[in-house]
Order: C-alpha cells, then sequence, then structure tokens
C-alpha cells in the first residue's frame, strides 16, 4: 500500500514537530554524515535543512507537494540551499543523483511487504557503495493499535541483507507533537555493501 500524505499538510501531522529528530541529531553531532544527503520522506525538510545548515550538500524528497512548499519556504526563511523535490521513494534513481547518506525518518514503517522491498531496491540504485542509509521507525514495542506498522529488529535486518550491512539498531524516542513522552523507536545504521 502506497499513502497519499499530501491532506495530512492541511493541517500539522504528528510527526513535524519543527524541529530535527533527536536521533538525528545525534547522528550528526557524531559526525556521521558524509558526502551529498538525501533526506527520503522529507516532509517540511527539518533533516535535509540540518545536514545543509552543517554545510553539506543536501536533497529533500517527499511524494506531498504541500509538504516540499513548506520545505522550500523554511530553506528560503533560513538562507539554506537545499534541493527540494516532489518525488517517489519507490524511485529514487529517477532523481538521477546517487548519495553518500541517506536519513529516512518514518518513511520505511509506512510500506507493507512489497512497497518495502521495491522501496530497498529503490535505495540500493541510489545510495553509492560504503554510502550510509539511517533509518528511523516505529519500535515493535509500541502497542498494537493506532499509527503505521510496528517494526522489529529482524524485519530490519531481514529486509538489507542482500548489498548492505546492518552495522547497528538502537532503541531511541521518536519525538511527535501529541505526546512530550514520544513513541519508541528503532534508529538503524545500515551501510551499502
Amino acid at each position: 500500500m502506497v499513502h497519499d500524505f499530501d491532506p495530512m499538510y492541511d493541517g500539522t501531522p504528528p510527526w513535524d514537530i519543527g524541529r530535527p529528530q533527536p536521533a538525528y541529531k545525534a547522528v550528526a553531532d557524531a559526525g556521521k554524515l558524509h558526502g551529498i544527503v538525501l533526506d527520503v520522506g522529507c516532509g517540511t525538510g527539518e533533516h535535509a535543512l540540518m545536514a545543509a545548515a552543517l554545510g553539506y550538500e543536501a536533497v529533500g524528497v517527499d511524494a506531498s507537494p504541500k509538504a516540499i512548499a513548506r520545505a522550500k519556504q523554511k530553506a528560503s526563511d533560513r538562507d539554506l540551499t537545499v534541493d527540494f523535490r516532489v518525488a517517489d521513494a519507490l524511485d529514487l534513481p529517477a532523481l538521477g543523483k546517487t548519495y553518500d547518506t541517506v536519513l529516512d525518518s518514518g518513511l520505511f514503517h509506512i510500506f507493507d511487504d512489497e512497497p518495502r522491498a521495491r522501496y530497498v531496491r529503490s535505495l540500493a540504485g541510489t545510495v553509492n557503495r560504503g554510502g550510509t542509509y539511517f533509518m528511523l521507525c516505529f519500535s515493535d514495542k509500541v502497542p498494537p493499535g493506532f499509527g503505521p506498522r510496528r517494526i522489529s529488529q529482524p524485519e530490519i535486518r531481514d529486509a538489507f541483507r542482500d548489498g548492505w550491512n546492518v552495522l547497528s539498531i538502537e532503541a531511541v524516542i521518536l519525538d511527535v507533537n501529541f505526546s512530550p513522552d514520544g513513541i519508541e523507536a528503532w534508529i538503524a545504521e545500515i551501510a551499502r555493501a
């Protein structure tokens, strides 16, 4: 199933916290961004904007034209250069560019099995060998109910078993704008073999 999130941007979606996720700020602070950075499923662009503010060439893509319009406005307001585009995460090679670092905050967990496999193939076609994909997704520790699919560590390892090396999967909190406690999540660091 592929979702249309454009209507969510008529308001403020639950994941739009107006700043980078703390887990991705920690990735940046640890010096793990390198080369050209892609923020896939970027929403209003906070992670691409963070990378640009640190001096990296940054690209942000999202299927929602409304989200990309907001991201472009933020870049203008902050006097930052980011290449924001409406694009399909299931066809990243269509961007005509390859990347050294990819940040995914809450995209992987929206896909059912078949689109998830297509997404991983799409990433493989755009992440440079030796490049790193960072994924922030709902953990299977989150009780069943409203929201996206809960993801287990074995599911992550299985999805990236061919052509990737899963370097780490750590428990973190995904900040949201409807709860001060956030959501239990995984951050995975996965290298393109």
